[in-house]
């Protein structure tokens, strides 16, 4: 184990020399304004070939939105001592668009290294997690270390717009890749501190709400109906949603459900004209205890009141909606692990928590899989100069050993 250690405490230069070259390949899905996940897929490929990893199989879900027809899921595997069980840790592919250039300091997909720092799109959500998870087999193979169970990595995509093309793909069509008695880590939710041990998530939903009046011409404003002024009233009785549904849970953080009106699609062009239509969009983070249908109905209802006291018509769509899944048992054996490997590394006191929904943890939960999501973070994902600790690559690296090298 100290030679472990040791060899992964000498890979700052391959953490940044990884992370250039994932962070220069933009993989953005179709639904983020890009083609999805090809190159990077392609360069994860080679360089796990290069490696020396002999067992690398390659999942692709068919999508007829990108140019080359497919989603990329890559599976690489390193045998254990047990080869009836598998650690399997799994990454993302896929990033988020980097946004207003404007607040960004430097170019987004051209790594810059600050001492520690690594900034560039990407780098916390999710290369951490892909490089973290390299390194741990670089140094397995080059210490010609053979680990207690098997080392498996995945490589998914589609995480950032629902997973459909990715792990939930994999789960559904290629079950045969697990075993129940397999242990999941996803390292794709975390804190600065290390502490968080992700175990259980809320339910959640995302919702498009159509607001459609009469467009006029604003000096004459009886002549229409305004539709902002409607979904404006609508929008700010969406609050009443955390007083309705209040139920408390110290394990989640925060500890109650959550609903945020967030984006907003533009109506007009001009200034002096009325709007007609305005869409609006609601994240909903719930409770598990809460059926999601119920919450869709109380929202249906405010909006009813809204059509009246305005003279709209109001319409929905539900963009994305997951119900919680089970939660990972606290004592299971994986999440019994991750906190005495996160322990030893990190000399602090991890402890179990639910989060606001949203990770591919749920897919494997829902089919009695046990996963804990879990990685030292420092909540700069989707922010303008998100960056990454060079440090906590390699010490996540080094849990990730640690779960493999200890019975």
């Amino acid at each position: 184990m100290d030679a472990f250690f040791s060899e992964l405490d000498k890979q700052s230069e391959a953490v940044v020399e990884l992370q250039t070259k994932l962070t220069a390949i933009p993989a953005l899905g179709p639904m983020n304004g890009g083609d999805g996940e090809k190159d990077k897929a392609d360069y994860l490929i080679a360089h796990l070939k290069s490696m020396g990893i002999d067992d690398i199989r390659e999942y692709n879900a068919p999508a007829t939105d990108v140019s080359c027809g497919y989603r990329p899921n890559i599976v690489a595997m390193i045998p254990g001592k047990n080869t009836e069980k598998t650690l399997w840790v799994i990454s993302h592919i896929d990033i988020v668009p980097p946004g207003d250039l404007s607040l960004w300091d430097t170019d987004p997909y051209t790594l810059v290294r600050d001492g520690d720092k690594i900034i560039g799109r990407g780098v916390e959500d999710n290369q951490q997690g892909i490089v973290s998870s390299i390194l741990t087999a670089q140094a397995l193979l080059d210490l010609k270390i053979t680990p207690e169970i098997n080392y498996g990595m995945i490589f998914v995509a589609d995480e950032e717009t629902g997973s459909g093309f990715g792990l939930e793909y994999l789960v559904n069509e290629h079950e045969d890749i697990f075993a129940k008695e397999d242990h999941f880590l996803i390292p794709d939710f975390g804190e600065p501190s290390s502490e968080m041990v992700e175990v259980a998530e809320k339910s959640m939903f995302w919702l498009k709400v159509i607001v459609e009046g009469k467009q006029c011409h604003a000096s004459t404003p009886y002549q229409g109906v305004n539709s902002l002024v409607a979904a404006s009233d609508f929008i700010l009785r969406i609050k009443e949603l955390e007083t309705i549904y209040d139920a408390e849970n110290p394990i989640y953080d925060p500890p109650r459900s959550t609903f945020q009106p967030t984006m907003k699609e533009a109506n007009v062009a001009n200034i002096n004209t009325l709007p007609g239509r305005d869409v609006f969009y609601i994240d909903s983070r719930v409770m598990p205890e809460y059926d999601v249908e119920e919450i869709l109905k109380t929202i249906r209802g405010f909006g009813s009141e809204v059509e009246k006291a305005h003279g709209v018509t109001i319409s929905y769509e539900t963009v994305q909606a997951e119900k919680a899944a089970p939660a990972t048992p606290v004592d299971s054996e994986i999440v019994v692990k991750v906190i005495r490997s996160v322990k030893k590394i990190y000399n602090n006191n991890p402890r179990t928590v639910g989060v606001g929904g949203g990770t591919v943890a749920a897919f494997l939960r829902r089919k009695e899989y046990q996963a804990v999501v879990w990685a030292t973070l420092n909540h700069c994902a989707h922010q303008p100069n998100e960056w990454a600790s060079i440090k906590n690559t390699i010490n996540d690296a080094k849990v990730i050993g640690d779960i493999l090298l200890t019975q």
